[in-house]
This record gives structure tokens, C-alpha cells and sequence, in this order.
């Protein structure tokens, strides 16, 4: 049933992995059909930047694969680093001329990009279209409040155990056999991560051997991560 419902899309479409719960997953057959023929498919290397702050935005994705990192670049050349994005997130600001962030592949990535204007317009035509768009953003503000919180008011450990659930939820290998297991690679450097949560990167190392050590994770050449069970991480990071 699948395979036939996906035959009435466009070729790019039918073989995209984050087109069902992307933005794009509210669209109808033919407003897919319309919409698709503007998009297209882009390979963006690990350590590539997509955009810079302050860019005119001409163009908006959707991510298929691979993470990206966010950040602002200060006067004096400090970076701070905002968020990660994962697919299939929206990337871009919305119904905006210019960026207001540094947005760099993590990872390698797959993108289906598609122009601001088609996106747009698309927007204004497809209500279902432009409410997915905003649940999206809703979601991506929540996620934004709770990381005050995690900056804000967790400890140390409670700081890594949180971000090590961030991966383990966004970043989890298909293949493994259990829901409450997951595995993937740390997307940023140490010295990043350290940026991200504002500790040090001794701190960081210190609190991801403890929790090795306590064997709530797995760590395997430096950055390949296994975590056994989700919820047991997730008691870390409130305690």
C-alpha cells in the first residue's frame, strides 16, 4: 500500500528517509508533486559550513541524514555553540531575508533543499504544510527551554548524561535490537561539547569515564558511544 501511495510522488521523494515526518509529510500528492519539482537533493561534508550569520537566505532544507551543529560567532572570535540539528528537521529561519546563526555539518549529510520562494509560497497555499512547519518550531523552542534548564541548574554530570540523551534519542542506530538501546557517534569534538555546556574538557572526559565506568554507557574508539539502556541514562540526568 505504501509502495503505491509513494508511486504518485515525485522520483526525489519516493527514496527520501525523513519525508514522512518531515515538513514535507504534510503535503497532499499533488502539492508534493508541485513542490518537489523545485527541490533537490545535496551531500554536504563533515566540517562544511551550510550557512553564516548574516547570510541572505535564498534557500531552505530539510535534513535526511547526518547532524548539524549551530552556533554564533562572536567580534572576537569566540564561538558558542547553540544546538545540533538531526533529521528531519527543518533548517533555515522561516519567512526571513537574512540568518541569524552559523549552521556547520557535524557529520556528513544529505540535504533536500529546496528555494525560499517556492517554500513560501507553498507555505501560504498548504495550511496542513505550514502548521507542521510550526510544530517544528514549537518543538525546537521547547528543547531550547529545556537546555536553560540543563545550563542553568544541572550539575556536571547531569550536563553530559543530558546531552548523551540528546544523541542517544536523535542519533540511534536503526539497527539495534532493543527500544531501550541505542548507539551512535559523538558529532562534536570534546572541546565542543565542553562549549556547548559550559564546562571544561577535563570536566567532560571526567563525566563520560564515570558513567562508562558505572557502565550506564559504552565507549568505543573515543566517540563511538553504546548505551544498554536509555531510561537507566536518563536517570543520570536528574540525579
Amino acid at each position: 500500500m505504501e509502495t503505491e501511495f509513494l508511486a504518485h510522488f515525485p522520483s526525489v521523494c519516493t527514496t527520501c528517509s525523513a519525508r514522512l515526518h518531515g515538513v514535507c509529510g504534510a503535503l497532499s500528492s499533488p502539492e508534493l508533486d508541485v513542490f518537489g519539482k523545485y527541490t533537490y537533493m545535496k551531500s554536504i561534508k563533515k566540517g562544511d559550513i551550510i550557512s553564516f550569520d548574516a547570510d541572505d537566505v535564498t534557500e531552505y532544507a530539510n535534513i535526511v541524514s547526518g547532524t548539524a551543529k549551530l552556533s554564533k560567532i562572536m567580534e572576537d572570535g569566540r564561538q558558542q555553540i547553540l544546538g545540533l540539528q538531526f533529521a528531519p528537521e527543518f533548517m533555515g529561519r522561516a519567512f526571513s531575508g537574512t540568518a541569524h546563526i552559523t549552521i556547520e555539518a557535524a557529520t556528513d549529510m544529505e540535504l533536500c533543499v529546496f528555494p525560499k520562494t517556492a517554500f513560501e509560497k507553498m507555505a501560504h497555499q498548504a495550511p496542513g504544510f505550514e502548521h507542521r512547519l510550526l510544530q517544528q518550531t514549537l518543538a525546537q523552542l521547547d528543547t531550547a527551554r529545556e537546555w536553560m534548564v540543563t545550563l542553568g541548574r544541572k550539575t556536571a554530570a547531569e550536563k553530559v548524561a543530558t546531552f548523551l540523551l540528546l544523541l542517544a534519542k536523535n542519533m540511534k542506530i536503526d539497527m539495534i535490537a532493543s527500544e531501550d538501546a541505542a548507539e551512535f557517534e559523538i558529532p562534536i569534538t570534546r572541546n565542543d561539547i565542553a562549549d556547548f555546556l559550559g564546562l571544561t574538557i577535563e570536566t567532560v572526559s571526567r563525566q563520560i569515564t564515570k558513567l562508562r565506568k558505572a557502565e550506564v554507557i559504552v565507549v568505543e574508539n573515543h566517540n563511538h558511544i553504546i548505551v544498554p539502556s536509555i531510561r537507566r541514562l536518563a536517570l543520570r540526568c536528574e540525579n
